[in-house]
């Protein structure tokens, strides 16, 4: 089941970005980046990280042994995997918008766009 869920939310959010890259000016983009994809994959968190805690009694976010025991569970794995692509589509939405009322370059918005979905944050720089 869990692997699934991982291949599902995978091929979803490959959905959000490749609208982001090809489509950046899209009327549409906004209704389907959040109210579609981003707020599925935060449902499916929400749903999967209980899971997680009830596979890995001793997990949580108090310590590095704690989030290293949550993680140990594949559900608890499984959740943090899908919070990385809820949030990092989220923020790739919001440089694209940032992007957009700058004027940035296009080729230089997509570059912080591929950034961001390989390397999270490094985007955002």
């Amino acid at each position: 089941m869990e692997d699934t869920i991982f291949s599902i939310a995978n091929a979803f959010v490959l959905i959000g970005w490749l609208l982001l890259i090809f489509l950046p000016d899209a009327d549409f983009l906004d209704k389907v980046i959040h109210y579609g994809v981003v707020l599925l994959l935060a449902i499916t968190y929400s749903v999967v990280i209980p899971m997680g805690f009830a596979e890995a009694p001793d997990g949580g976010f108090q310590s590095i042994a704690e989030v290293r025991a949550l993680f140990m569970s594949d559900w608890g794995l499984l959740a943090g995997w899908i919070h990385y692509l809820a949030f990092d589509l989220f923020v790739g939405h919001w440089i694209n918008g940032k992007a957009r009322e700058v004027k940035l370059n296009v080729i230089l918005r997509i570059l912080c766009l591929l950034f961001t979905f390989m390397a999270g944050p490094f985007g955002l720089l």
